[in-house]
């Protein structure tokens, strides 16, 4: 699995801190996930981040192994 949640938010101009304001989240656990060492999530959590940034949980996480 790939997260690619940079990818995301690079996109939507949007930064990790706007983001962890959003969905409740620490900057530190997003930076876990962003950063593709994550090794469980909240489907609420998911939801959360997938509705801040009006994407599909398949856009933001991918089986593609490749940076």
């Amino acid at each position: 699995m790939r997260c690619r949640l940079d990818e995301l938010l690079a996109a939507r101009g949007m930064t990790l801190t706007e983001l962890s304001r959003l969905v409740g989240v620490s900057v530190v656990n997003l930076s876990v996930l962003k950063n593709d060492r994550a090794r469980a999530i909240r489907f609420s959590t998911l939801h959360a981040i997938c509705t801040a940034l009006e994407c599909e949980v398949g856009e933001l996480l991918t089986t593609d192994a490749a940076p």
